[in-house]
């Protein structure tokens, strides 16, 4: 089975050198969005107004399969009220 490798950019980058082994591409999307929650949800300030937070999952050779991109931007009407 192929090992996946998840690394993180947030300003500075944090690199996974030991990856995990999965079956496939798909669970190692689950796996990256499931890490996403639980990174962002431990320290929800991590992502700034304007700034990106990004996952890039690769594969052994260093290949970026996918990644998962986070931006926190204003609505256009801040202050106003939602109106569902």
């Amino acid at each position: 089975m192929p090992r996946y490798y998840f690394h993180i950019h947030d300003g500075h980058s944090i690199i996974d050198k030991d990856g995990m082994v999965l079956a496939d591409t798909s669970e190692a999307r689950r796996k990256a969005i499931r890490i996403s929650g639980q990174y962002l949800d431990n320290d929800a300030d991590v992502v700034s107004l304007g700034e990106e937070w990004r996952m890039e999952v690769t594969d052994e050779r260093g290949l970026i399969l996918f990644r998962l991109d986070f931006v926190v931007t204003d609505a256009a009407s801040v202050g106003g009220s939602f109106k569902g």
